[in-house]
């Protein structure tokens, strides 16, 4: 059950680096809702971090964690906002993909 609350937490780091691109994107009010956004999924990230951690090695969490924050955030990056999807960034995207799945397969 902890590995869902550390999928759930790494994606929920996604939607905090999305939140603070938007903001960056706007301004007035619905800056500070955005921003408001960066807040709520933070804490919520960082609480599922802190479960996941109850009974998982916090090395492999703390890296399993942050990858699926950067891999999401690099899809989102490419897919709505228009961020290059170069090979080379396809390549070591993949790369970390394929080193958050060892992680979890060589986890007890």
């Amino acid at each position: 059950m902890n590995w869902v609350f550390l999928i759930f937490g790494g994606i929920f780091e996604v939607v905090f680096a999305t939140c603070l691109a938007k903001a960056k994107e706007t301004s007035g009010q619905e800056m500070y809702l955005w921003y408001a956004g960066f807040l709520v999924s933070l804490t919520i990230s960082m609480l599922l971090l802190i479960k996941a951690t109850q009974t998982l090695p916090i090395g492999t969490a703390y890296a399993v964690w942050t990858g699926i924050g950067a891999v999401g955030t690099v899809l989102v990056g490419i897919l709505a906002f228009n961020e290059p999807a170069t090979l080379w960034r396809i390549i070591f995207l993949t790369t970390l993909i394929g080193s958050i799945v060892g992680l979890k397969a060589v986890s007890h």
